[in-house]
C-alpha cells in the first residue's frame, strides 16, 4: 500500500519574500540583505579572520547571490544558501591573497601556564593554520577553532560530511607537521 501524497507546502511570508527575490524584485533583495547581512558577515569573518576582508567578501557574496538568484530554490533555507555562497566567496578571496593567511587564534585558551609561552604557542598555531591551503584552512578553522558541526561545514562547502572529516584529518596532520617544524610539541 502506498503512502498518501504529501500535502503541498503552505507558503509563509518569508517564502513570498524569497520568491520575489528569485523573480528579481530589488526590494525583496534589500530586505533579505538587511535580515541576513550581520549573520553572513559573522560567518565570513570566521573564515577570513580579518574584518576589512570580511566586509568586502560579504558584499561580494550578496552580489553573487543576486546575480545567481534564479538558481535559488525558495522552498529551501535562504540562510544555508547564503552561507554556501559566502563560503565560496571567502575561499576565492583566500586563494587570491598572495601572502599566506594569518589566522587569529587569540581567543584560544593558553596551553602553557606561562603567559609568554602561551602567546608564542598561539602565534605558532596561527602561522601553521595560515600555511594550510585555503580549502584546508577554512575547514580547519570551522571545525577546530570555531567548533562548528561537521554537517554545517559540509553544507557550507557543498561537500559530504565524510569529505569534511577527511579534510579535518588532513589539516590536523599538516598542522602537526608544521608545529613540529616550528618546535612546538603540544
Amino acid at each position: 500500500m502506498s503512502d498518501p501524497p504529501a500535502a503541498p507546502r503552505v507558503p509563509d511570508a518569508s517564502d513570498t519574500l524569497e520568491v520575489r527575490f528569485v523573480g528579481g524584485d530589488a526590494a525583496a533583495f534589500e530586505e533579505l540583505f538587511r535580515r541576513w547581512q550581520a549573520e553572513v558577515l559573522r560567518w565570513v569573518l570566521r573564515l577570513v579572520r580579518e574584518p576589512a576582508t570580511a566586509e568586502d567578501v560579504t558584499a561580494e557574496a550578496f552580489w553573487r547571490a543576486y546575480r545567481s538568484r534564479a538558481r535559488f530554490d525558495p522552498s529551501r533555507s535562504f540562510g544555508a544558501w547564503m552561507r554556501k555562497v559566502a563560503t565560496n566567496a571567502a575561499l576565492d578571496a583566500l586563494k587570491s591573497s598572495r601572502a599566506p593567511g594569518r589566522v587569529d587564534v587569540a581567543s584560544c585558551e593558553p596551553v602553557a601556564s606561562d603567559a609568554t609561552q602561551g602567546r608564542e604557542i598561539r602565534e605558532s598555531v596561527a602561522v601553521a593554520l595560515g600555511r594550510l591551503t585555503p580549502t584546508l584552512r577554512v575547514t580547519a578553522v570551522l571545525a577546530l577553532v570555531e567548533e562548528r558541526p561537521y554537517a554545517e561545514i559540509a553544507e557550507a562547502l557543498g561537500i559530504s560530511v565524510a569529505a569534511v572529516k577527511t579534510r579535518v584529518f588532513r589539516a590536523t596532520r599538516a598542522l602537526q607537521r608544521e608545529l613540529d617544524r616550528l618546535g612546538i610539541h603540544p
